[in-house]
């Protein structure tokens, strides 16, 4: 059995044993009209997407802000004299889908996704499973510089299964497994296409207030890279029509693939970076 495979299967091992712990008492407090409600709170966990959507004819608009690295103190004001920025737009296509397209200052890039759920958790199901597409455009590369680049250099692919399970009242977990094709790679040994899985969780700590954290894996990263696997962990608190999240991150960008593949800061050394996710649906 493969390595993603072991973790895919210990992942739902760990989920049914822990539901199976649960009482009545606290099935039927998450459980309505069958469907599980509120498995995760936010359109993100933390950097990577959750199974949430926004209903049908609702549009969402997100302002998420990563400023720079906190190691290096007052001489950047802990980072945030070094914000990067992203704008995105979430429109609800249907009950089941959505539409969005952003902007990031992080290497220009724009982002056109699909979100679609496929399955909802209920007493009779035990996990939503959600599709996730996206189609990104880096504009930052300079045909000056790169006499000989197209256009289909700039384009990125990204592709995951969101696979979530409500364990209890209080805690909702995901796993990802992703895919994804940067048509231009830095480093020559680096393969185009790429593959990781997304591990995340969340635990409420009050009606409105929950803990949430994300771990990117990256499983063929070239051995030259200087790029590591994307650690974040947040709060989330709810306002009425708003959900804001607070953050750490080892990432400054904020694209899933630019997570997977280009997330440079180190938890280990204090080079991390301080941010956060507003979320407002209309």
């Amino acid at each position: 059995m493969s390595f993603y495979l072991r973790i895919s299967f210990l992942f739902f091992i760990f989920t049914n044993l822990s539901f199976s712990q649960t009482n009545l008492l606290d099935e039927i407090d998450f459980v309505q009209d069958s469907e599980v409600s509120s498995v995760f709170k936010s359109l993100k966990v933390v950097n990577f997407e959750s199974t949430k959507l926004i209903s049908v004819g609702e549009f969402a608009f997100s302002v998420s802000h990563r400023f720079g690295s906190i190691m290096y103190g007052f001489d950047n004001f802990f980072g945030l004299d070094d914000a990067i920025t992203r704008l995105n737009f979430i429109y609800g296509l249907n009950e089941y889908s959505n539409f969005s397209f952003s902007r990031s200052s992080y290497n220009k890039t724009y982002d056109i996704a699909y979100k679609a759920r496929l399955i909802s958790q209920s007493n009779l199901f035990p996990f939503t499973l959600v599709l996730y597409s996206s189609l990104t455009i880096d504009s930052s590369i300079d045909n000056e510089i790169y006499p000989k680049m197209s256009f289909n250099n700039r384009l990125g692919y990204f592709t995951q299964f969101i696979i979530s399970r409500k364990i209890n009242k209080n805690i909702s977990a995901l796993i990802s497994p992703s895919f994804f094709h940067e048509n231009l790679v830095i480093y020559d040994n680096q393969d185009n296409s790429q593959y990781g899985v997304v591990f995340g969780s969340r635990y409420k700590i009050s009606k409105r207030t929950s803990f949430n954290i994300d771990y990117g894996y990256h499983f063929n990263r070239s051995n030259n890279s200087i790029f590591k696997n994307p650690l974040g962990i947040g709060i989330d608190i709810e306002t009425g029509g708003h959900v804001f999240q607070l953050l750490f991150s080892n990432s400054q960008s904020m694209n899933s693939i630019n997570l997977m593949s280009g997330s440079t800061g180190d938890w280990t050394e204090g080079d991390i970076f301080f941010g956060f996710n507003l979320f407002r649906t209309f």
